[in-house]
């Protein structure tokens, strides 16, 4: 298996990320999650939608929550053509009862709880910590990544303009 030492960092110490790092012009990995109704989400289930994949250790957290919300009020402005999934593995009822609690509507969220493929596929999985990395990927309408990024601190927060822009030129 892949694996990228030191690529990201948790409070300063180094982590390592399982699976290949996605790069902008990759064809997108298929993936298969688990919405919060326990239903499969599947990469497929988007085709022809600009995509953006917003990854996160855990809903439960100040920043994850934070870029979960700020996804939500910025998608509320984009295209019906534009999916923002939210992925953790967190399990599908703290999803749910997030979304309820802080009124997420526009973001989808979804857990690699179950199938557990998501976080080798993307490269997001830190085998320190067994939580997926915080990351951005945008894939276009055919299926390529034209925006990646893996925020090096993991306690920090992505670059939510750079994420947009890279949506907006492809809607």
């Amino acid at each position: 298996m892949t694996e990228q030492s030191g690529a990201v960092t948790f409070k300063g110490k180094p982590m390592t990320l399982e699976g290949p790092e996605i790069k902008v012009g990759d064809k997108a990995p298929h993936f298969k999650l688990v919405g919060n109704d326990l239903a499969d989400i599947e990469c497929k289930s988007f085709h022809g939608k600009v995509r953006v994949l917003s990854v996160a250790p855990s809903i439960d957290t100040p920043v994850c929550a934070m870029q979960t919300r700020t996804f939500n009020k910025e998608a509320a402005g984009l295209s019906e053509d534009v999916v923002v999934l939210s992925v953790s593995l967190d399990l599908p009822f703290a999803l749910k009862r997030f979304c309820g609690a802080e009124g997420i509507e526009r973001v989808i969220t979804a857990s690699d709880y179950k199938y557990r493929d998501f976080g080798e596929a993307y490269g997001v999985l830190i085998r320190e910590l067994g939580l997926l990395t915080r990351a951005v990927f945008v894939i276009n309408r055919e299926g390529k990544v034209i925006h990646a990024e893996y925020v090096a601190e993991i306690t920090n927060e992505p670059d939510y303009a750079a994420a947009l822009k890279a949506v907006k030129s492809a809607v």
